[in-house]
């Protein structure tokens, strides 16, 4: 029985180790970024641990009792879309940054003589910059035309599809690292169904460490007040810098390094 508490212990806070893997955190403070409360960005966590679990419950899984055989060339794939994945959240962010100063350029009719200026505000939950006036208020849009509120509206559930995201991301970092905690786990836990349960253990452990890492994250984001928009700004084209750069340098150790599209594609599950 202590041995069991043992193993249960170790697969907990390995799962929590590996939750602050580079790529893991690069990804999920590309989507922190966009929100602005500590309880949205621990969910964010809590979903991509979820995601990331059930991909490795599935391949692994399928390891374990189907003998499923991973080769070099689909283990390589595996985690080229990962880097894909860090390139397109990366591109995401900044395409955002950069609609933000073009609009900053824009001119706007200013009524009533107030003040024209530009400094990074919110409409909600969306932070953006362009100029406008105050006292009295004027913008040259609508409150309720941004982005998140078009999707709002085109989509309906907000909480359904904010949560996709993260689910989706954690799925891909899923299939990069399943198939190597399965192998793992085969040389140490003979028995599938106990090895079944190290894998939901290790999963449940994910879950944790990536939701006290994104509520950490989340914290700067939270602050009210205008430095606080602008650190969110500047976090905001950081995290989509490092993630497009992370995402390349992923892609290339991958396709260049390792030659996924070569004859013999060398791959190490880790």
């Amino acid at each position: 029985m202590t041995s069991l508490y043992a193993i249960a212990a170790l697969g907990f806070f390995l799962g929590m180790r590996h939750a602050t893997d580079p790529d893991h955190v690069v990804a999920v403070t590309t989507i922190v970024a966009r929100r602005r409360s500590v309880k949205s960005s621990a969910a964010i966590g809590a979903v991509w641990g979820v995601g990331h679990t059930l991909t490795i419950l599935v391949v692994g899984g399928g390891i374990i009792l189907f003998d499923w055989v991973v080769t070099p060339r689909a283990g390589l794939a595996m985690e080229l879309a990962v880097g894909i994945m860090l390139v397109i959240l990366g591109i995401m962010n900044l395409t955002g940054t950069t609609q933000r100063l073009h609009d900053a350029l824009d001119s706007v009719s200013v009524a009533g003589g107030g003040h024209l200026h530009v400094h990074a505000h919110s409409h909600g939950d969306f932070v953006h910059t362009h100029a406008h006036v105050h006292d009295p208020e004027h913008h040259p849009h609508a409150a309720d035309r941004t982005p998140l509120a078009w999707l709002d509206r085109l989509l309906g559930t907000r909480g359904l599809y904010r949560m996709a995201r993260p689910l989706v991301v954690g799925i891909v970092h899923g299939l990069a690292g399943s198939a190597a905690v399965a192998l793992l786990v085969l040389t140490t836990i003979r028995s599938p169904r106990w090895a079944l349960l190290y894998l939901l253990d290790f999963g449940v452990g994910t879950v944790a460490g990536m939701m006290l890492i994104t509520a950490l994250i989340g914290l700067p984001f939270a602050l009210p007040g205008e430095r606080s928009l602008r650190l969110t700004r500047g976090l905001r084209v950081a995290s989509g810098v490092i993630s497009f750069a992370f995402g390349l340098f992923v892609a290339w150790q991958i396709v260049f390094v390792n030659g996924l599209f070569t004859a013999h594609p060398r791959w190490t599950p880790r």
